[in-house]
């Protein structure tokens, strides 16, 4: 009888757990807001049941400045790459210096707009582009203060770069269905809409009494450009070798990520940020497990089990669309909490501004495993994965 009474309470206490377990991150309908103001209904899940850190001061974190919001503009790989530049500039040589993201930005246009007119219009023009693009053009460019070019008209206080790309686009269009395919007017063209909505770049900047040209400064940061890699992890690459992250804003065609397993990707970015390195990291937000009202990102239950989130499962979601390239973002924090690790999230969208922390999102270590596509970091993190490729 003993025996048997145990045997009951065990059954029973199973069957709760399984039911908690079930009861866990049900799924439902919610009215909202799009980004627009416009009402749409999503899919979401009772946030308040999720243990997560309390504040970002839960977090050991990195040196990064405040979040800034990109406002209307798909500009998300810039926001995060530049705030990755930041940081990495106090990590090496303790300088605090807040960089010009929309410097950047004029001049990645320039780059993708020649690169359209030269592959006479089969060539990807877009608002977006990869983080790495950033050091790109800081390699080209040069780069300067966001005191010096912040690409806002006098008078103006949010970005909005909506009627800026239409014209930008619409005329490239023209050009493709007219054959007109002359580089130095065209870009002449372009620079001058650019001018128009952004105002035209200094050429020479002052920095301590000095004048010197965006090259010249970026040129005094002594900033390690050409230690900055970039990794992937997807199947239709073998791994350990190097490959295109294929996507629209590869818009140059990168050969340079590479691609490592599920196992290996994950403990890069772990080992990273908790040895002081941050990471500018992208990937797809578009789920019900991201809410920025809570300010965290997970996978819930009814997506799939923690337990199964694997290099297979993440390479379904790539190929069905599920994963795609959605948004760049700068993770500068980690903890470990109840049972999970937790990244800190500086976020430049509109999202990251509904809850209580604005600008930042907590990632739940199965949300990075999942979702998360690429990331860039300086090489001394990831001595010990690069050391796995044949040179």
């Amino acid at each position: 009888m003993r025996r048997f009474t145990q045997l009951v309470v065990v059954f029973l206490t199973l069957a709760l757990v399984s039911s908690l377990a079930f009861a866990q991150d049900r799924a439902f309908y919610k009215p909202t807001k799009n980004f627009w103001g416009k009402p749409d209904t999503v899919l979401t899940m009772d946030f308040s049941k999720i243990k997560k850190p309390a504040s970002p001061k839960a977090f050991q974190q990195v040196f990064h400045f405040p979040p800034i919001r990109q406002d209307t503009t798909g500009t998300c790989w810039c926001f995060s790459g530049t705030s990755f530049l930041e940081s990495e500039l106090y990590r090496i040589h303790k300088k605090k210096i807040k960089l010009s993201e929309m410097y950047t930005v004029y001049w990645e246009y320039v780059e993708k707009a020649r690169r359209y007119i030269r592959k006479k219009g089969h060539s990807a023009f877009g608002e977006g582009s990869e983080q790495d693009a950033v050091v790109n053009r800081i390699k080209q460019y040069g780069i300067v203060r966001e005191s010096d070019y912040n690409g806002l008209l006098p008078g103006q206080k949010k970005y909005n770069h909506a009627k800026m790309f239409r014209e930008m686009r619409d005329y490239l269009h023209y050009l493709k269905a007219h054959n007109y395919w002359d580089e130095k007017i065209a870009l002449a063209n372009i620079k001058m809409i650019l001018n128009k909505y952004m105002g035209k770049p200094p050429e020479t900047i002052e920095v301590n009494g000095q004048k010197m040209t965006p090259k010249e400064f970026a040129q005094s940061l002594d900033l390690p450009l050409n230690d900055y890699v970039t990794f992937m992890s997807l199947k239709y690459l073998p791994f350990y070798t190097k490959g295109e992250y294929k996507v629209p804003d590869n818009w140059w065609h990168s050969k340079e990520y590479y691609n490592v397993p599920l196992k290996d990707w994950y403990k890069a970015i772990k080992n990273a940020i908790k040895n002081g390195y941050s990471i500018a990291i992208g990937g797809d937000v578009s789920e019900p497990g991201h809410n920025g009202e809570a300010d965290i990102a997970i996978v819930p239950s009814f997506d799939i089990p923690y337990k199964s989130i694997n290099q297979d499962a993440r390479e379904f979601r790539w190929y069905n669309h599920t994963s795609t390239d959605d948004h760049g973002i700068h993770l500068v924090g980690y903890t470990h909490y109840k049972g999970h690790d937790w990244f800190l999230i500086k976020d430049s969208s509109s999202s990251a501004y509904k809850g209580k922390f604005k600008g930042y999102f907590f990632f739940r270590d199965d949300f990075v495993k999942l979702k998360m596509l690429t990331f860039m970091v300086h090489k001394d993190a990831v001595r010990d994965l690069l050391a796995k490729f044949q040179k």
